[in-house]
């Protein structure tokens, strides 16, 4: 399985970005982890730097409820964004709503691969790596 240079994860949750950072880490999978504590710091890194490969992510986990910019904010102006991308990112939602109505909102942009319901086990970060 071929190494992920890096993933940014977009979460204002401490406990969370913590032990996600460490199930990730655990992994040997990616070399550098980001993390944004709002979509609208998340954004202006991607703004500032889409024309840096190196420095954009192949993955972004994004929380739906932040605040400045939450995930649906954030997922509005990164479709506006995204044609300007030198790079193809892989965004999966990671939330702790189970609301069947976020889920198929969530599904519906064409931008997310998928919705996950936090916390992220580490068989399950594996397999969200290998399908990419």
């Amino acid at each position: 399985m071929n190494k992920i240079k890096t993933l940014t994860l977009v979460d204002d949750d401490d406990v969370f970005v913590f032990l996600t950072k460490k199930t990730i880490q655990e992994t040997k999978l990616i070399e550098l982890i980001k993390v944004f504590e709002n979509g609208l710091d998340a954004l202006n890194f991607l703004i500032d730097n889409k024309n840096d490969l190196d420095a954009l992510p192949e993955i972004i986990l994004l929380d739906l409820s932040m605040p400045i910019m939450n995930g649906w904010q954030f997922l509005d102006e990164y479709v506006k964004l995204y044609p300007s991308l030198g790079k193809k990112i892989t965004i999966y939602i990671c939330s702790s709503s189970i609301s069947p109505d976020d889920i198929t909102r969530a599904k519906s942009i064409s931008a997310v691969s998928d919705y996950i319901i936090k916390p992220i086990s580490k068989d399950k970060f594996i397999d969200m790596i290998k399908n990419l």
